[in-house]
Protein backbone atom coordinates (compact mmCIF):
# COMPACT_ATOMS: atom_id res chain seq x y z
CA UNK A 1 0.00 0.00 0.00
CA UNK A 2 1.29 3.00 -1.10
CA UNK A 3 2.17 5.80 1.50
CA UNK A 4 1.02 9.54 1.21
CA UNK A 5 1.34 12.90 3.28
CA UNK A 6 -1.87 15.35 2.13
CA UNK A 7 -0.95 19.02 3.21
CA UNK A 8 -4.35 20.13 2.93
CA UNK A 9 -6.22 22.40 6.02
CA UNK A 10 -9.56 21.44 4.56
CA UNK A 11 -10.55 18.95 7.06
CA UNK A 12 -13.52 17.99 5.11
CA UNK A 13 -12.34 17.98 2.05
CA UNK A 14 -8.93 16.25 2.95
CA UNK A 15 -11.54 13.49 4.46
CA UNK A 16 -12.93 12.76 1.60
CA UNK A 17 -10.07 12.55 -0.40
CA UNK A 18 -7.92 10.37 1.81
CA UNK A 19 -11.32 7.92 1.88
CA UNK A 20 -11.50 8.01 -1.64
CA UNK A 21 -7.97 7.02 -2.07
CA UNK A 22 -8.05 4.63 0.89
CA UNK A 23 -10.41 2.34 -1.21
CA UNK A 24 -8.59 2.35 -3.79
CA UNK A 25 -5.06 1.25 -2.05
CA UNK A 26 -3.43 4.22 -0.74
CA UNK A 27 -3.06 4.77 2.90
CA UNK A 28 -3.18 8.48 3.47
CA UNK A 29 -2.29 10.99 6.43
CA UNK A 30 -3.02 14.50 6.68
CA UNK A 31 -1.21 17.38 7.79
CA UNK A 32 -3.05 20.62 7.93
CA UNK A 33 -0.27 23.24 8.28
CA UNK A 34 2.22 24.42 6.16
CA UNK A 35 4.35 25.54 9.11
CA UNK A 36 4.92 21.54 10.33
CA UNK A 37 4.04 19.89 6.68
CA UNK A 38 7.90 19.51 6.22
CA UNK A 39 9.07 17.96 9.18
CA UNK A 40 6.24 15.63 9.52
CA UNK A 41 6.81 14.46 5.55
CA UNK A 42 11.13 14.11 6.42
CA UNK A 43 10.37 12.43 9.74
CA UNK A 44 8.67 9.58 8.11
CA UNK A 45 9.05 10.22 4.03
CA UNK A 46 5.71 8.31 1.92
CA UNK A 47 6.15 7.30 -1.50
CA UNK A 48 3.97 10.54 -2.50
CA UNK A 49 3.00 13.80 -1.27
CA UNK A 50 0.42 16.16 -2.00
CA UNK A 51 0.13 19.81 -1.11
CA UNK A 52 -2.64 22.87 -1.24
CA UNK A 53 -1.12 26.09 -2.13
CA UNK A 54 -3.05 28.23 0.53
CA UNK A 55 -1.74 27.28 4.14
CA UNK A 56 -1.70 28.40 7.45
CA UNK A 57 1.87 29.21 8.20
CA UNK A 58 3.27 28.19 5.48
CA UNK A 59 2.28 28.20 1.91
CA UNK A 60 2.18 24.76 -0.71
CA UNK A 61 4.98 26.85 -3.01
CA UNK A 62 7.63 27.76 -0.29
CA UNK A 63 7.25 23.95 0.82
CA UNK A 64 7.56 22.59 -2.30
CA UNK A 65 10.51 24.60 -2.97
CA UNK A 66 12.11 23.74 0.41
CA UNK A 67 11.29 20.18 0.33
CA UNK A 68 12.52 19.44 -3.19
CA UNK A 69 16.25 19.18 -2.72
CA UNK A 70 15.27 16.80 0.22
CA UNK A 71 12.69 14.47 -0.86
CA UNK A 72 13.58 12.42 -3.89
CA UNK A 73 9.60 11.03 -4.93
CA UNK A 74 6.86 13.04 -6.44
CA UNK A 75 5.11 16.28 -5.37
CA UNK A 76 2.01 16.81 -6.35
CA UNK A 77 0.12 20.22 -6.34
CA UNK A 78 -3.85 19.73 -5.03
CA UNK A 79 -5.18 23.35 -5.51
CA UNK A 80 -8.02 25.31 -6.44
CA UNK A 81 -6.35 27.76 -8.11
CA UNK A 82 -6.27 27.59 -11.53
CA UNK A 83 -3.76 30.23 -13.16
CA UNK A 84 -1.24 29.48 -15.69
CA UNK A 85 0.73 31.67 -13.67
CA UNK A 86 0.11 29.40 -10.16
CA UNK A 87 0.44 26.27 -12.34
CA UNK A 88 4.17 27.11 -14.39
CA UNK A 89 5.74 28.53 -10.71
CA UNK A 90 4.69 25.16 -8.77
CA UNK A 91 6.48 23.24 -11.63
CA UNK A 92 9.14 25.17 -11.73
CA UNK A 93 9.38 25.21 -7.89
CA UNK A 94 10.06 21.34 -8.45
CA UNK A 95 6.22 19.63 -8.40
CA UNK A 96 5.93 16.53 -10.81
CA UNK A 97 2.55 17.66 -11.30
CA UNK A 98 -0.88 20.07 -10.63
CA UNK A 99 -3.88 18.96 -10.65
CA UNK A 100 -7.11 21.14 -9.44
CA UNK A 101 -9.43 20.30 -6.94
CA UNK A 102 -12.44 20.05 -9.35
CA UNK A 103 -10.47 17.40 -11.03
CA UNK A 104 -12.88 14.10 -10.77
CA UNK A 105 -12.10 11.92 -8.38
CA UNK A 106 -11.02 8.93 -10.84
CA UNK A 107 -8.90 10.85 -12.93
CA UNK A 108 -6.64 12.12 -9.98
CA UNK A 109 -6.31 8.36 -9.10
CA UNK A 110 -4.92 8.03 -12.08
CA UNK A 111 -2.62 10.47 -12.55
CA UNK A 112 -1.48 9.95 -8.75
CA UNK A 113 -0.98 5.92 -10.04
CA UNK A 114 1.20 7.31 -13.09
CA UNK A 115 3.65 9.48 -10.67
CA UNK A 116 4.31 6.41 -8.80
CA UNK A 117 4.34 3.92 -11.63
CA UNK A 118 7.20 6.42 -12.92
CA UNK A 119 9.16 6.56 -9.68
CA UNK A 120 9.26 2.74 -9.85
CA UNK A 121 10.03 2.73 -13.34
CA UNK A 122 14.00 3.12 -12.95
CA UNK A 123 15.43 2.26 -16.95
CA UNK A 124 14.41 -0.28 -19.36
CA UNK A 125 15.58 -3.92 -19.02
CA UNK A 126 18.74 -3.03 -20.91
CA UNK A 127 21.51 -0.26 -20.71
CA UNK A 128 21.32 1.20 -17.09
CA UNK A 129 23.70 3.87 -18.18
CA UNK A 130 24.27 6.49 -20.89
CA UNK A 131 27.72 8.94 -21.44
CA UNK A 132 27.64 11.34 -23.81
CA UNK A 133 30.68 13.33 -23.44
CA UNK A 134 30.90 15.35 -20.02
CA UNK A 135 27.37 14.00 -19.25
CA UNK A 136 27.07 10.32 -17.27
CA UNK A 137 23.64 9.17 -16.21
CA UNK A 138 23.10 6.01 -13.97
CA UNK A 139 19.57 4.51 -13.98
CA UNK A 140 20.47 2.07 -10.85
CA UNK A 141 21.66 4.56 -8.33
CA UNK A 142 19.75 7.13 -10.34
CA UNK A 143 22.94 8.78 -10.65
CA UNK A 144 23.21 12.36 -13.21
CA UNK A 145 26.91 13.70 -13.13
CA UNK A 146 28.01 16.54 -15.17
CA UNK A 147 31.54 17.75 -15.54
CA UNK A 148 31.99 14.74 -12.89
CA UNK A 149 30.03 17.06 -10.62
CA UNK A 150 26.60 15.54 -9.02
CA UNK A 151 23.63 17.17 -10.53
CA UNK A 152 20.60 17.33 -8.14
CA UNK A 153 17.15 16.15 -10.33
CA UNK A 154 13.73 15.72 -8.51
CA UNK A 155 12.22 12.08 -9.28
CA UNK A 156 10.24 13.35 -12.61
CA UNK A 157 13.34 15.66 -13.71
CA UNK A 158 15.00 12.00 -13.85
CA UNK A 159 12.68 10.10 -15.60
CA UNK A 160 12.34 12.63 -18.28
CA UNK A 161 15.76 12.80 -19.16
CA UNK A 162 16.31 8.93 -19.01
CA UNK A 163 13.67 8.80 -21.89
CA UNK A 164 15.28 11.38 -23.73
CA UNK A 165 18.51 9.88 -23.21
CA UNK A 166 17.36 6.46 -24.07
CA UNK A 167 16.24 8.29 -27.92
CA UNK A 168 19.08 10.04 -28.00
CA UNK A 169 19.18 11.87 -31.56
CA UNK A 170 15.33 10.73 -32.00
CA UNK A 171 12.39 13.61 -31.63
CA UNK A 172 9.55 12.99 -28.69
CA UNK A 173 6.52 14.50 -28.80
CA UNK A 174 4.81 15.86 -26.23
CA UNK A 175 2.30 13.29 -25.98
CA UNK A 176 4.62 10.88 -26.27
CA UNK A 177 6.74 12.07 -23.17
CA UNK A 178 3.26 12.36 -21.03
CA UNK A 179 1.79 8.97 -21.66
CA UNK A 180 5.25 7.16 -20.97
CA UNK A 181 6.17 9.30 -17.83
CA UNK A 182 2.45 10.14 -16.51
CA UNK A 183 0.06 7.60 -18.55
CA UNK A 184 -1.55 10.63 -19.56
CA UNK A 185 -2.31 12.33 -23.39
CA UNK A 186 -1.60 15.82 -24.39
CA UNK A 187 -4.70 17.71 -24.34
CA UNK A 188 -2.51 20.86 -26.32
CA UNK A 189 -2.59 22.97 -22.67
CA UNK A 190 -0.57 21.06 -20.44
CA UNK A 191 2.86 22.50 -19.88
CA UNK A 192 4.42 20.27 -17.19
CA UNK A 193 6.84 18.63 -20.06
CA UNK A 194 7.84 21.71 -21.26
CA UNK A 195 8.35 23.40 -17.49
CA UNK A 196 10.61 20.33 -16.90
CA UNK A 197 12.62 20.82 -19.83
CA UNK A 198 13.44 24.12 -19.33
CA UNK A 199 14.12 22.76 -15.92
CA UNK A 200 16.71 20.08 -16.99
CA UNK A 201 18.23 22.27 -19.67
CA UNK A 202 19.04 25.20 -16.68
CA UNK A 203 20.44 22.28 -14.83
CA UNK A 204 22.32 20.60 -17.40
CA UNK A 205 24.46 24.10 -18.72
CA UNK A 206 22.17 24.21 -21.86
CA UNK A 207 21.55 27.79 -23.65
CA UNK A 208 17.97 28.70 -22.56
CA UNK A 209 17.68 31.00 -25.55
CA UNK A 210 19.28 28.26 -28.10
CA UNK A 211 18.92 25.83 -26.92
CA UNK A 212 22.01 22.52 -27.87
CA UNK A 213 21.76 19.98 -25.76
CA UNK A 214 17.96 18.90 -25.16
CA UNK A 215 16.45 20.60 -28.40
CA UNK A 216 13.17 21.85 -29.47
CA UNK A 217 11.91 20.55 -32.82
CA UNK A 218 9.17 23.05 -33.80
CA UNK A 219 5.93 21.72 -33.92
CA UNK A 220 7.04 18.03 -33.01
CA UNK A 221 8.87 17.94 -29.50
CA UNK A 222 11.80 17.18 -28.09
CA UNK A 223 15.20 15.84 -28.72
CA UNK A 224 18.86 14.95 -26.67
CA UNK A 225 21.72 15.78 -28.67
CA UNK A 226 24.29 13.13 -28.28
CA UNK A 227 26.84 15.67 -29.56
CA UNK A 228 25.60 18.32 -27.82
CA UNK A 229 27.79 17.37 -24.61
CA UNK A 230 31.17 17.85 -26.30
CA UNK A 231 33.50 20.07 -24.63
Amino acid sequence: MSRIIFVEDDAELASLIAEFLGRNGFSVKIEPRGDSAQATILDDPPELVMLDIMLPGKDGLTICRELRPQFAGPIVMLTSLDSDMNQILGLELGADDYILKTTPPPVLLARLRAQLRSRGAQAPVGDKRFAFGVLAIDATSRDVRLKGETVTLSTAEFDLLWMLASHAGEVLSRDDLLKTLRGVEYDGLDRSIDVAISRLRKKLGDNPTEPFRIKTVRHKGYLLSPSGWQE
